[in-house]
């Protein structure tokens, strides 16, 4: 079973970079484009790690980690 990604990340070119990129090395990734968004994603698919962008629509980085923070200890890396 493939670990999940989840990419937050509102430019599309650059999300879909990473997913090009992950999805060759085995992963299986979502895509969220804005924090609102991320913060469902993240308690519906539950993934093994975050791509998560500081500066978003509807709710910011920092605080889709916290969001995040509240129910997961997944790995979080802030891009």
């Amino acid at each position: 079973m493939s670990q999940k990604v989840l990419v937050v990340e509102d430019d599309n070119n650059i999300a879909e970079l990473l997913r090009l990129y992950l999805q060759k090395d085995g992963f299986e990734v979502s895509h969220a484009a804005d924090g609102g968004k991320a913060v469902e994603m993240a308690k519906e698919i539950q993934p093994d790690l975050v791509l998560l962008d500081v500066m978003l629509p509807v709710l910011d980085g920092w605080g889709v980690c916290a969001k995040i923070r509240e129910t997961s200890k997944c790995p979080i890396i802030m891009l």
